[in-house]
């Protein structure tokens, strides 16, 4: 695998893998890799015959008083877990080369990108349109791989893709759990052993909404529960609780076609953020 830090040798070596024929498949990251992202760069070697996965805490998505410090950095260790999985270039560039001086260009997506994490955290989404656009002009892939975990986040790459005539396939991958469920993060590290265990009540209290919403409850009632039993597991603030369409992310309140229950709340120190799919009378 190759270690790579500067966008001309990028290229040379994105050239090479050219040369050889087949698709390349882009993961793109922040690092302090975990089994969701190995997920991902297995889902990638089924897409293609190439895979280059990019590590970069870009500090565009984060707000002034965010974790971009904070955030965990392990590239030593994401390196081996990576070749391990025969990924074959490792993207990983300083803010110097991603942000060079003068730089003055931000991407912003309407729509899918307001409201749910749009909301609560402004100017993120413009900050993950912007540095992906990057990656996918640096890296030229046909295909990119992105875990669903982060479903707004989907939702605005496939809206810019689609807008912007961006010639690559983009994929959606299931969300990884832990075997109590809860989704996989790179910020599970910041919660203390008692606020782990009282973290899985998020997906248990999502899943028990799932099946009453397709059992046809009243959406708003299930929606309350919801928000009510993650305030008894201590979840302080909670940003939202939403039934969404699972194409526009509009809030519906009646099942026509697939939603997405999504929910963000913040367990202590650290936010996490969650989402089912849901169909009209259940999936078949």
């Amino acid at each position: 695998m190759q270690i790579i830090r500067d966008l001309a040798p990028l290229r040379d070596a994105v050239f090479s893998l050219r040369g050889q024929g087949g698709r390349i498949a882009l993961v793109p990251t922040m690092g302090a890799l975990h089994e969701g992202h190995v997920s991902l760069v297995r889902a990638a070697r089924t897409h293609a015959d190439h895979v280059v996965v990019s590590i970069f805490v870009n500090p565009m998505q984060f707000g002034p008083n965010e974790d971009l410090d904070a955030y965990p950095r392990q590239e030593a260790q994401d390196a081996a877990l990576l070749e391990q999985e025969g990924v074959a270039i490792l993207w990983a560039p300083t803010v110097d080369v991603m942000y060079p001086a003068g730089f003055a260009t931000s991407i912003s997506v309407s729509g899918v990108s307001e409201g749910l994490c749009g909301a609560a955290r402004p100017g993120h989404f413009d900050g993950v349109a912007t540095v992906v656009t990057k990656l996918f002009n640096q890296v030229r892939p046909d295909v990119a791989l992105f875990g669903e975990k982060d479903y707004q986040q989907l939702a605005v790459i496939r809206r810019f893709v689609a807008d912007l005539d961006q010639p690559l396939e983009i994929v959606g991958v299931p969300t990884a759990r832990a075997q109590d469920g809860l989704a996989l993060s790179s910020r599970n590290a910041y919660l203390s052993a008692d606020e782990r265990g009282r973290a899985a009540e998020l997906p248990r209290a999502m899943q028990a909404g799932v099946a009453r919403l397709e059992a046809g409850e009243d959406a708003g009632a299930v929606l309350i529960d919801i928000r009510a039993a993650l305030e008894r597991a201590g979840f302080d603030p909670i940003d939202y609780v939403e039934l969404c369409d699972a194409a526009s992310l509009a809030p519906v309140r009646s099942l026509s076609a697939e939603a997405r229950l999504l929910v963000a709340a913040r367990l202590g120190k650290t936010r996490l953020i969650d989402n089912f799919p849901v169909f009209p009378g259940g999936k078949l």
